[in-house]
């Protein structure tokens, strides 16, 4: 007798938290309804894509929902233009322009929203992308929970940068430019009132000078992706996935802040599965490996950054594996859901 696995896809389903979390709930509901309904082009399903007819161009959109709106280290102003940015930059690009779109709830205070658009304003200022077009929309209360936000950006990729997520190649070192969880961590500690954000803060910043750093070692770049939603578990099981090879990472050699690190053991969350809003994973080739720890090292955001493991020459094709601090090996799988949802 041969029992049928369950459809993965029901009509009469509901739309859940988690499929919008980035792990696999969310790779189901894109397979089985939404790509299926648009009908776009084939392969990896990138932070960016190439304008058709316009290679050198990328174009990359967002919606921002984090609760709450402000947090030590950021808000849903700043996000939204670091998320975009960082997008665009993961496919080798450097910002050009930015549109803002902001659903407002009735009733949100005019100060509140000043606040949230002139930290929009002043990241966008400092990362030196202008916004270039925009939409409001007021809703009734209840309708949205004080202020959404969708940031469209496009991008001019950078001579000799093509990184992608199928690129990923047997013997390649796996660097990390920071620390794992901040961003996670201080949004729920400061959502839940859990006390751990007094001595933390999100790592939300733009990542587009860390890619330029990286640049001159050209195609010796394969792969770029920053660790959202999901963390470092959902991006390196994509890469994985997308380019058909095993990955190795060691624990030791992966930076998780103490204060992140007691969080997550008091709350019972894993590391490796907390977003992050400020550090970027590079997939390089072996020769290129220390130049590019030093070109990532040459800027303050990427002072922390560290090798954590390479693409296996033999494995389960989309397979990643850790190597724990005791020595055993255990698989990363990907996440179901969000442990943490609302978190960009």
């Amino acid at each position: 007798m041969t029992l049928a696995c369950p459809a993965p896809h029901h009509e009469d389903g509901v739309v859940l938290l988690g499929h919008g979390a980035g792990g696999r709930l969310t790779a189901e509901l894109l397979d089985t309804l939404v790509l299926p309904a648009l009908e776009g082009p084939g392969g990896p399903l990138e932070d960016a894509a190439p304008l058709p007819g316009h290679p050198d161009l990328v174009i990359s959109t967002d919606s921002f929902v984090v609760s709450p709106l402000f947090f030590p280290g950021g808000d849903i102003g700043s996000l939204a233009v670091h998320g975009t940015v960082n997008d665009l930059a993961m496919r080798g690009a450097r910002p050009v322009a930015l549109s803002v779109a902001l659903i407002v709830e009735e009733g949100l205070p005019l100060a509140r929203l000043r606040a949230v658009a002139e930290s929009l304003g002043k990241a966008a200022r400092d990362a030196r992308v202008p916004v270039v077009t925009g939409d409001t929309k007021v809703v009734g209360r209840g309708a949205v929970d004080k202020i959404f936000i969708n940031t469209t950006g496009v991008g001019q990729r950078r001579p000799g940068l093509r990184p992608s997520a199928a690129h990923a190649r047997p013997g390649d070192a796996v660097l990390l430019s920071g620390p794992l969880g901040l961003h996670g961590i201080t949004v729920l500690s400061s959502r839940e009132g859990l006390g751990f954000d007094s001595d933390i803060r999100s790592d939300s910043r733009p990542l587009h000078h860390l890619v330029a750093a990286l640049a001159p070692l050209g195609e010796h770049v394969h792969t770029l992706r920053d660790p959202t939603r999901g963390g470092l578990a959902a991006a390196l099981n994509e890469i994985a996935r997308d380019a058909r090879v095993a990955i190795g990472i060691d624990e030791s050699d992966i930076p998780v802040p103490g204060t992140v690190a007691a969080a997550c053991d008091l709350l019972g969350l894993d590391p490796l599965t907390v977003a992050n809003e400020g550090c970027l994973v590079a997939f390089v080739a072996p020769t290129a490996a220390e130049d590019a720890l030093a070109a990532l090292r040459s800027l303050p955001e990427g002072r922390d950054a560290a090798r954590i493991g390479e693409v296996l020459p033999h494995g389960p094709a989309g397979r990643v594996v850790l190597r724990t601090l005791v020595g055993a090996r255990r698989v990363v799988d990907m996440p179901l859901g969000e442990l943490l949802p609302r978190i960009c």
